[in-house]
């Protein structure tokens, strides 16, 4: 074999029965979008997607047309049992956030651990990630970082988490909403 396909692994277009894709979707720049995601939505049975309204926007943009399933933190549990129970009549399903790679701080975390529990195959499919995005355009250390996420609101937690980060030897990404930066800026 040629020291080049070594190092590429192409599967087949289509999609495989029983998968679930973990799928990453631009961050504010359709351009960013790969051959692969586009064929992935495209061809699955279903996106399991986080906002159904914002993941149409997408969908319509690309010109594809699929059925869409809400999947967030507030129902991703009762979600995950129908899922799975797709994934074993042989389905093939896509998670997609709002923007980004799931599970980084969006819901899936608990799918992709049920799903593998169950013997079922999960692939993921890179896209963009908004922390990685800031990170190595920001001209701060990247060599070594932790990455927190979202900050509890909760005094108590939130003090432990403050704490975590003024300890760190090392570049910190959390993310907040541009609602509570000053009061996360105060706090810190």
């Amino acid at each position: 074999m040629e020291p080049e396909k070594k190092l590429l692994s192409i599967r087949s277009n289509e999609p495989e029965p029983s998968v679930l894709y973990v799928v990453g979707t631009p961050i504010g720049n359709l351009n960013d979008i790969s051959i692969r995601t586009t064929n992935l939505l495209s061809k699955v049975s279903l996106i399991a997607c986080e906002d159904t309204r914002r993941t149409k926007i997408l969908l319509n943009v690309l010109k594809i047309k699929n059925k869409l399933i809400s999947f967030n933190k507030l129902n991703s549990r009762v979600k995950t049992t129908f899922i799975i129970n797709e994934l074993k009549k042989g389905q093939t399903i896509a998670l997609v956030s709002d923007a980004g790679m799931p599970l980084i701080s969006d819901p899936g975390e608990y799918l992709v651990k049920e799903a593998l529990v169950n013997n079922l195959e999960v692939i993921c499919s890179p896209g963009p990630c908004a922390a990685l995005t800031a990170l190595v355009s920001s001209g701060i250390d990247s060599s070594k970082f932790q990455f927190i996420g979202f900050i509890p609101k909760k005094n108590v937690e939130r003090e432990t988490y403050l704490k975590m980060i003024a300890k760190c030897k090392t570049t910190t990404i959390v993310y907040e909403s541009p609602k509570r930066i000053n009061l996360f800026l105060k706090d810190l």
